[in-house]
Formats: C-alpha cells, sequence, structure tokens
C-alpha cells in the first residue's frame, strides 16, 4: 500500500509534463487518469468541498476511487479573485489543461481556451464535451443521453427495449479519445512550438462506437438488428445454460474450430453434415442447429465444457460478475491489480491501464487523494511563498491541511 502521496516508480513516458485537470465525474478524470498513469504530474482542481463526483452512492459509488488515481488535488475557491489567480499561475506553467464542465462555463470564470492560449502559447488544452461544435453543442449530454440518440443503446436492448451498455463506455473512451488528441498535440508542439485545442465528445464517441453497424447498413443495405436478435456472423457464438443452471459462452468461428469443436463433444454426424461444412452454412442453419447443440450440452458441468474447449484452444468464456475479477488468476499472476488506499483510509484493488510499456504495466504511483491534499505542495512549487500559502488558507481562498506559517 501507498502512503497518501508517496511516489512508487519513475521513468514513465510523460515524466515531466505538468497536466491541470479541471474536471468531475467520468470523462474528464479519464483523460486525466490515463496522462497520469504514463507518468505525467496531474494537479487535480477541486473546490473547497471537493469533487461532487466523491459523494456519489449507488453506481456511481466507483467514479471517483477509479479515475482519480496518481494525481495530486488542489481545493481552491473560484469565486474568490486569489483563487482565479491560483489556477492561472498553474496553467501558466501546464503543458495541458484539461476540462469537462457545460459549454460557456470555462469562459464565464475567464480560463477558456483564448484565455490560457494567450498567458501560454504552448498549452494544450483539451475540452471534453457531450458534442463538438454545430447544432447540438448546447445540449446537456450525458453516457446514457448519447447510448439513445446514439444508436448503441438500440443494438444492446432486444427488439424495442433499447438498454444502455453496462459500463461508462462513452464516458471513459471519450477521455481516452481527450488524451491521445494531447499526445497527439504535445508531439506537434514538437515541432512548431505551439499547442492547441483538443475537443472529444460523448455523441461523436458513440458514433464511433456504432461505426461498424453504419457500414453493415451501408455494404449490405439490411439494417443492422439489435445485439440479442442479430443474424450471428458466426455459426456458434452463443451463451449456453448447461448443468445446474449455469451459463458459459462458447464461440466456434472458423471451420477448423467446427472440427475440433465437434471432436471434442462426440459430434461425428455434425463434422460430416455437409449443410454445416462451412461457417456461413452453419449460420443459415442456426435455427436447427442450436437447439439441437443446447440439448446436447445441456446435460454436461460447465467444468468439463470448458476443459474441453481449452485443451483445443477454443474460445469460451464464464460468466463472470464484476466483483468475480478481484478473484481471477490471470489477474492475480500478471499484476492487473494494484492495490491501493482510499481516502478515508481502506484499502482497495483496481485494475491498471491495459498496456504494457517494455513489458511492464504502467503502475499506480498514487493513491486518490483526499481533498486538497496537496494544495501547499502545489502551490510551493508554482512560487508562493509559505506565508503566502498561509494567508491563503486565512482567507478561504485555498483548503486541505493548513501550514503552520504565519502570514
Amino acid at each position: 500500500m501507498t502512503a497518501q502521496g508517496e511516489e512508487r516508480s519513475g521513468g514513465l513516458p510523460l515524466q515531466g509534463l505538468r497536466v491541470v485537470e479541471f474536471s468531475h465525474m467520468v470523462m474528464g478524470p479519464s483523460c486525466g487518469l490515463i496522462l497520469g498513469d504514463l507518468g505525467a504530474e496531474v494537479i487535480k482542481v477541486e473546490p473547497l468541498a471537493g469533487d461532487n463526483t466523491r459523494r456519489l452512492l449507488g453506481s456511481g459509488a466507483g467514479f471517483f476511487p477509479m479515475f482519480n488515481r496518481n494525481k495530486r488535488s488542489i481545493a481552491v475557491d473560484l469565486g474568490q479573485p486569489r483563487g482565479r489567480e491560483v489556477v492561472l499561475r498553474l496553467a501558466a506553467g501546464a503543458d495541458v489543461f484539461c476540462e469537462n464542465f457545460k459549454p460557456g462555463a470555462m469562459a464565464a470564470l475567464g480560463l477558456d481556451h483564448a484565455t490560457l492560449a494567450a498567458l501560454n502559447p504552448r498549452l494544450v488544452y483539451v475540452s471534453l464535451k457531450g458534442f463538438l461544435p454545430g447544432p447540438y453543442e448546447h445540449r446537456t449530454a450525458l453516457d446514457e443521453v448519447v447510448q439513445m440518440m446514439g444508436g448503441l443503446a438500440y443494438m444492446t436492448g432486444p427488439e424495442g427495449r433499447p438498454l444502455r451498455a453496462g459500463s461508462s463506455v462513452n464516458d471513459i473512451m471519450g477521455g481516452m479519445f481527450g488524451a491521445i488528441g494531447a499526445l497527439a498535440a504535445l508531439a506537434a508542439r514538437e515541432k512548431t512550438g505551439r499547442g492547441q485545442e483538443v475537443q472529444s465528445a460523448l455523441f461523436e464517441n458513440n458514433v464511433f462506437l456504432v461505426a461498424q453497424h453504419m457500414l453493415q447498413y451501408a455494404a449490405t443495405g439490411v439494417p443492422a438488428a439489435p445485439m440479442p436478435s442479430r443474424i450471428s456472423a458466426w455459426g456458434v457464438y452463443d451463451v449456453f445454460t448447461v448443468q445446474g443452471g449455469a451459463q458459459v459462452f462458447l464461440a466456434v468461428v472458423t471451420d477448423s474450430q467446427w472440427a475440433q469443436f465437434c471432436d471434442a463433444f462426440g459430434l461425428g454426424a455434425l463434422a460430416a453434415d455437409a449443410r454445416l461444412a462451412t461457417n456461413n452454412l452453419r449460420v443459415q442453419a442456426r435455427d436447427w442447429l442450436m437447439p439441437l447443440l443446447r440439448e446436447r450440452l445441456g446435460t454436461l458441468a460447465a467444468a468439463d465444457i470448458m476443459a474441453r474447449f481449452e485443451a483445443r484452444a477454443l474460445p469460451y468464456a464464464p460468466i463472470a460478475r464484476p466483483q468475480d475479477l478481484f478473484d481471477d488468476p490471470h489477474l492475480a499472476a500478471t499484476g492487473g491489480l494494484a492495490p491501493f488506499t482510499l481516502p478515508d483510509g481502506r484499502s482497495a484493488r483496481a485494475p491498471l491501464l491495459p498496456l504494457t510499456l517494455d513489458g511492464e504495466r504502467p503502475p499506480l504511483r498514487r493513491d486518490p487523494p483526499a481533498v486538497g491534499a496537496d494544495s501547499d505542495a502545489v502551490l510551493a512549487a508554482i512560487g508562493y511563498t509559505a506565508g503566502e500559502i498561509a494567508q491563503l488558507h486565512a482567507q478561504g481562498v485555498v483548503g486541505g491541511p493548513a501550514p503552520d506559517a504565519s502570514p
């Protein structure tokens, strides 16, 4: 476990870059998370009471601890001129500034791209919104809103029952595209010496996610059916209910896999059936093939079925719940879950970025911070004296542990 703010390692690709994160919820913090995991110093600017995301219940209870590791927190009252001065001084020395507030909010605070670019021409300004500029840009968007209007909920649920995906897919991927844009802008800055504004948006991200279904229609002239009633591209690609009511997902997507599958389960007659000789023929035969396979496999134990699939390198999966992943043997063996300490002192584990650099996962270097935990250190780093910092605390401009120094 790390103590609050304790560094674990260095030498990461973005080490030496400073990111000022002015965001909340999931999309903006996801962008900061990626940059922080890759080594950037990420300074999260919060109101004195802290990011509201810290206090969410239910499905939002995991937002803050998941998306705010590897960051420092400074709590600032932007209603006071000296609070805005703090953020401007931070931006003046930053490489990246990211925000995900509603259109016009940053301009009202005097922290919009034009203002900060005039102050720091090398700044890369990442704006994460509901929509890219256009007729919809004034609308308030949420992940579920764009899933509904962007075709994803239609594709996920059964006919007539649109259903959002079971994760904040657009928020997370929107933050990811914001981080990709930031990295591209930083690379461009090496050539031009100047920063630029990067924009990423929930709706356009969702459209990118459903683009394969759009292009399916363009290629075939046939609208894509919702996933529960789709015509599968594969002969066997389904969840099977087996012995004791257990469920397992099984896939047989090539002709060589079909031969292996039939051999594994003694289905020689099916292997020899000319009506099932190719994947496309098996797709056309699904109306009678799948009931037959469900009957044959339904009496077997899930563990037995998965062992046979494993032995022949066939694709399969148990039906896991999110909480089951804490005990996943692969994640345990590869260090994919990093231990950390929550702001309230409890221990937890969280997935690392799903990539390796030189064979290693970017580490969890800093625990999710308490509100204003790093206010004093950040203020000192941007030139405030101990006396000035104490004065800012006394005036209620900044929050966090108050220093001992006298103003």
